[in-house]
């Protein structure tokens, strides 16, 4: 693949799977090893862009950057960090929508690996099951930390959700900057992207019409 191409693929949300592109041995190693050669292959870095390792400030950079894309920022990427979604049986007998709101995306553009920022607005309509909120904020910031393309990004979250809460009724909706767009290539530095995904009872225009009514009213009150 020439230079030319890459840099065709890199500015397109091409995928082929919902799933994060893994190797079959991505977790054969423990993330103190992932930690360690990391540092080495970040140190090699800084040094060809004529960084003095060797300078107080700069020294301990490289640990400290592979500690951060190990342990915080692609913590996600590793299915033993995923969330337990408990949910518990429907016994109110509520059938109305649930919104949970500005649940804040803290990811990162897997062609640039520049920062993806921004918020999740996720309802449902419960059918048998209803989850705890925080489950629903737990299992964004966990599909958010690592490499990322917005739309799989959704479509990850909406399927989970359908998954354990045993129902299509429910509706994703993320807007976020991306700074692969704001501080390369084009430098908009205004513009943002939304994705929507949604099932069941959302199919219905009037309910996607009611969700989008509250996010309003939020917004409106901030």
């Amino acid at each position: 693949m020439n230079k030319e191409e890459v840099e065709s693929i890199g500015d397109n949300h091409i995928g082929s799977n919902i799933d994060t592109p893994l190797l079959p041995n991505a977790f054969d190693k423990s993330d103190d090893e992932k930690i360690k050669n990391i540092q080495h292959h970040f140190g090699k870095i800084m040094t060809e862009l004529g960084l003095d390792l060797a300078d107080d400030s700069l020294s301990g950079t490289p640990y400290r950057f592979a500690k951060m894309y190990v342990k915080e920022l692609f913590y996600g990427l590793n299915p033993k960090n995923k969330p337990k979604l408990s949910t518990f049986e429907n016994k109110y007998g509520y059938q109305k929508m649930l919104v949970e709101q500005n649940i804040t995306i803290d990811s990162a553009c897997e062609h640039h690996f520049l920062p993806i920022t921004g918020y999740a607005h996720i309802a449902y309509i419960p059918e048998e099951r209803v989850i705890g909120l925080s489950k629903i904020n737990r299992l964004v910031d966990y599909y958010s930390h690592r490499p990322q393309v917005q739309e799989r990004l959704s479509l990850q979250i909406f399927n989970d959700l359908k998954s354990v809460l045993g129902t299509d009724n429910i509706i994703v909706l993320i807007s976020a900057k991306h700074l692969c767009v704001s501080s390369r290539g084009i430098k908009d530095k205004n513009s943002f992207t939304s994705t929507l995904e949604y099932g069941g009872l959302f199919e219905d225009k009037s309910n996607r019409d009611e969700f989008f009514k509250i996010l309003d009213q939020k917004e409106q009150n901030l």
